[in-house]
C-alpha cells in the first residue's frame, strides 16, 4: 500500500490545497486551541510569573519561591507551542504525501507527541496547584492573575491535548483498516486445485538418440584386439 487514496484519514495525493476546508478539520481546530493555550501558559509565567518582596530585589517564582515549578510550566509550554506549530505545518501538508509508510509514522509521532504532552500537562497542573496552594499571600505583591491563568490553562491543555490523541488514533486505525481492505494474500486459494505440469502423453514422447536397447547390446561385439 504505496500510495492511498485517503490513506490515514488524508484525500488522495495531489488534491487542491483548501484552506477553508483545512481550518475546519476538528484536529486542526483542537491543534490551534492547544497552541494558544500552551501560549497563555508560558507567557504568563514568563510575564509576571516572578516577583520580589520589598526586603530584596531578587525575583522568585510566584509560585511558593519554586524556580522548578516556573520551569516546568516555561519548558512545556514553549515544547508545546512549537510542536503545535509542527504538526500544523503537517497536517497542511499531509494530503501531498503520497507515500503511505511516511503517512503512517507521521501519524505515530503525532499521536505518541500528544499521549506524552497530556501526562506532561496533568503533571504541571498539579506541580502548579501544589505550589500555588502553598504560596503565602505576602509573597504575592502582582502576577497572581497571572498564576490563576497558567493554572487554569495548563488544566485546559490536558483536554485539548487528550482530544489530539483521539484524532490521532482515528486517523491510524484509518489507515490500518484501508491497508487490510487493499491487502491480497499471495498464498493460493486452497480450493483452487495447483495447475498440474502440462500434460504429456506417451505417444508423443520420443526416445532420445543414441540410445541403445537390450537387443542391440547383444549383437555388438568389441573389435578384436592384435
Amino acid at each position: 500500500m504505496e500510495s492511498g487514496g485517503g490513506a490515514y484519514g488524508a484525500s488522495k495525493a495531489g488534491g487542491t490545497f483548501d484552506l477553508w476546508r483545512f481550518l475546519q478539520q476538528p484536529q486542526v481546530v483542537v491543534r490551534i486551541l492547544s497552541a494558544v493555550f500552551a501560549l497563555i501558559v508560558f507567557s504568563c509565567i514568563i510575564g509576571e510569573g516572578y516577583t520580589n518582596n520589598t526586603s530584596s530585589p531578587q525575583l522568585y517564582c510566584v509560585f511558593n519561591h519554586s524556580e522548578d515549578a516556573c520551569r516546568y510550566g516555561i519548558g512545556i509550554g514553549v515544547l508545546a507551542f512549537l510542536a503545535c506549530v509542527f504538526f500544523f505545518m503537517v497536517d497542511a501538508y499531509f494530503p501531498q504525501i503520497s507515500s503511505a509508510t511516511d503517512r503512517k509514522y507521521l501519524v505515530m509521532a503525532d499521536l505518541g507527541f500528544s499521549a506524552l504532552w497530556t501526562f506532561l500537562w496533568f503533571i504541571g497542573f498539579c506541580v502548579l496547584t501544589n505550589q500555588w496552594a502553598s504560596t503565602k499571600a505576602d509573597d504575592v505583591t502582582v502576577g497572581a492573575d497571572s498564576a490563576r491563568a497558567s493554572i487554569a490553562f495548563s488544566f485546559f491543555s490536558i483536554f485539548s491535548w487528550g482530544l489530539l490523541i483521539t484524532f490521532a488514533l482515528q486517523r491510524y486505525r484509518m489507515g490500518v483498516q484501508d491497508f487490510a481492505q487493499s491487502y491480497i494474500d499471495p498464498a493460493p486459494d486452497p480450493a483452487t486445485p495447483y495447475s498440474s505440469y502440462p500434460n504429456v502423453s506417451h505417444e508423443s514422447y520420443q526416445q532420445p538418440p543414441f540410445t541403445h536397447t537390450r537387443e542391440d547390446s547383444e549383437g555388438y561385439q568389441p573389435p578384436p584386439v592384435y
